[in-house]
């Protein structure tokens, strides 16, 4: 190991433009954490809202982008006892996954699913994490209920159709075109609504409301989601493409029985990221080794080319993830 990396910062906030390969000193790995050698890193929305300038990494955290890698283990720091030099994990990662090695606690890292490289194991962590933490763990989703999925051809949609179809939900999606519909249906929704043609509120109204609904759209939708739920419906915010603010009657909340929560990632406490990693453990990561669900792959890009792949995910043209190809 040579002690300095490649990697691409963030010169100033902006365009995809202002991604630049620099180098920087390697990390080393703080008690209970891991360096990892990145072979593959994942592309996500929230990189490119921190390009942006509208989501600062916590303070502790690298200035790099890049909340998901996958590789291998070659530095382990004090009281690291369940992983060792060589073991190929993919990891959440607090930043820093734009770089040729990366630090994160061990217990955000978990081995590559059986029969999976490591392309496509880059593409789990920040999905699955999100997925898993708010749509059952905050969601509660249950077998047989009705799921509404907004964004389903993005990275978190294909994985919420897939997760919630596993695990026994009737699941619906939107999406803004015939071909992402098709690419929903496909990953096992019951039936894709083109946004662009169809009110998703009345399409679920004739299946009887959604019992659940993820979003990351916000503005608009927020109010429109209350209406499309059922009785007792439960509505779990991710993300705000259209913004935050909304107004809302809460008497529809009172009278319906409806629960409105949601959480970000980035923020929670190692423990916290720790007990999720756990739940993917035990629930979903014997789906991922059997094959019966897996990430969809859109598009891979040299990590030189972090602002083509920027713009990529930028253009909403992709259906599923995309990623950054560090090392061989």
């Amino acid at each position: 190991m040579t002690e300095t990396m490649r990697a691409v910062e963030i010169t100033k906030a902006g365009g995809p433009d202002v991604l630049q390969i620099t180098q920087r000193p390697l990390p080393e790995p703080a008690q209970g954490q891991v360096v990892i050698k990145v072979a593959y890193a994942g592309v996500n929305r929230p990189d490119a809202l921190q390009r942006a300038g509208m989501y600062a990494p916590p303070p502790t955290a690298s200035d790099l982008p890049g909340l998901e890698a996958a590789g291998e283990v070659v530095a382990l720091g004090d009281g690291v006892n369940e992983l060792a030099i060589g073991d190929r994990v993919c990891a959440l990662l607090p930043g820093g996954g734009y770089a040729e090695y990366v630090a994160t606690p061990a217990a955000h890292c978990l081995p590559v699913p059986e029969g999976m490289g490591l392309k496509e194991a880059a593409c789990l962590p920040e999905t699955y994490f999100t997925v898993w933490t708010n749509v059952f763990d905050r969601g509660g989703l249950q077998a047989g209920e009705r799921f509404l999925v907004h964004g389903g051809s993005s990275g978190i949609g294909t994985t919420a159709i897939q997760l919630g179809r596993a695990l026994g939900a009737r699941v619906f999606a939107t999406a803004g075109t015939d071909a992402k519909c098709e690419a929903c249906v496909d990953l096992g929704a019951e039936a894709a609504i083109n946004y662009r043609d169809s009110d998703f509120v009345d399409v679920m109204k004739a299946e009887g409301g959604a019992n659940l609904i993820l979003d990351m759209v916000g503005g608009s939708y927020i109010p429109r989601n209350l209406q499309a739920l059922a009785e007792d419906g439960r509505l779990v915010q991710i993300a705000f493409l259209q913004g935050p603010k909304v107004e809302v009657n809460f008497a529809t909340l009172m009278t319906r029985r409806l629960t409105m929560t949601g959480s970000t990632l980035r923020p929670q406490s190692d423990l916290a990221k720790a007990r999720i990693a756990e739940g993917l453990r035990e629930h979903v990561w014997p789906l991922l080794s059997s094959g019966r669900i897996g990430p969809v792959m859109d598009s891979e890009f040299p990590l030189a080319d972090a602002a083509a792949a920027h713009a990529r995910m930028e253009s909403s043209g992709h259906i599923g993830k995309i990623v950054l190809k560090v090392s061989d």
